[in-house]
């Protein structure tokens, strides 16, 4: 009896997973026209951890996506835009119908947004990627003080989607952050305030362009203006004073260890200069001291805030020996560089 019983039971699984697998192959059929095809193309998602914190903060910072959809040899196919609040969303994917082959997806964040601050060059469907730009907007670039640019991000995929494939293709796209804020702070060691009006403050680089490798494209050179000065307090010195700084607030597109930027600042009553240094030798001082294994490059991408902090003496000349960088002390034995 005992027999017959498990036989039965044998039975009535075999056909609950043959009725079940029927279903499944009914449900999708490339090859059938009678039958529903099968979901072909890729489902993304998107990763920006190329940070100092190496934690995924797409959902946090990206607010807007533009992905271009080109063929292996880099004709334009497609282009679809997300700019709802899905994007928030750590487990939100997008799912791209598309044909078998081999694509790369061109990623920008930042460009759809009401306030973007970065344009193309020209309509994307009009060119192979090959000639794709991105630049900052002409409005951006003119305005009589500067620009807090909104926040760029980019990224590539290159993926297959196979003709034997029954579901979308699943893949990541890495994102990278492209903008740089960078905030200087003003201090004179004697406690007398400081007055960023006082000062002209300027950061010229030639990286205003950028190609669909996401390089700067020589010959684009801008001189950036803070789009935020003026004084702040740090506060209360021993004497009860209050310890008032003066600071400046720049936006600027990626940061190359290859350029020669450069930051300039003079006094407003007179014009001369106290500070004219190379900016990135300065910023990669930090690598130097915390990330030192870490690549020059792949540093200056992966930070974007910065804080510098120059030390002025009692004439309000710049003290050479010393600056502070993102709250790190960095001792000068050459202050020429």
């Amino acid at each position: 009896m005992n027999f017959l019983r498990r036989n039965i039971f044998s039975k009535i699984i075999l056909t609950a997973i043959a009725v079940i697998t029927g279903l499944n192959l009914a449900s999708c059929d490339s090859f059938n026209e009678q039958l529903e095809p099968c979901p072909q193309g890729a489902r993304l998602r998107f990763v920006y951890d190329y940070n100092m914190e190496f934690a995924n903060a797409f959902p946090s910072q990206v607010d807007c996506l533009t992905l271009l959809v080109y063929d292996k040899d880099g004709n334009y196919v497609t282009t679809f835009t997300e700019t709802s609040s899905v994007l928030s969303d750590e487990n939100w994917r997008l799912v791209l119908p598309l044909a078998p082959g081999e694509y790369i997806f061109e990623a920008w964040g930042g460009m759809e947004c009401g306030d973007a601050s970065f344009r193309f060059n020209a309509d994307p469907s009009s060119m192979n990627l090959q000639g794709l730009q991105t630049a900052i907007a002409g409005d951006c670039l003119t305005a009589p003080v500067g620009t807090r640019l909104h926040s760029l991000f980019y990224g590539r995929l290159t993926m297959e989607i196979p003709a034997e494939s029954t579901d979308y293709t699943e893949g990541t796209v890495e994102m990278m952050k492209d903008t740089n804020n960078i905030r200087l702070l003003l201090q004179n060691l004697s406690g007398e305030p400081v007055d960023g009006d006082d000062f002209v403050f300027s950061v010229t680089d030639d990286n205003t362009v950028l190609d669909s490798d996401n390089m700067p494209v020589a010959g684009n050179s801008h001189t950036y203006s803070p789009w935020a000065s003026g004084q702040v307090s740090a506060g209360v010195l021993d004497n009860g004073d209050e310890a008032l700084l003066a600071f400046a607030e720049f936006s600027t597109s990626r940061l190359m260890q290859s350029h020669d930027a450069r930051l300039v600042i003079s006094r407003r009553s007179d014009m001369k200069t106290i500070v004219d240094i190379p900016l990135i030798n300065y910023l990669l001082m930090l690598k130097s001291q915390e990330f030192a294994t870490m690549g020059s490059q792949e540093f200056l991408d992966r930070e974007s805030r910065w804080n510098m902090v120059f030390f002025l003496d009692n004439t309000g000349s710049w003290i050479r020996t010393y600056i502070k960088i993102n709250d790190w002390v960095v001792r000068i034995n050459n202050a020429e560089l």
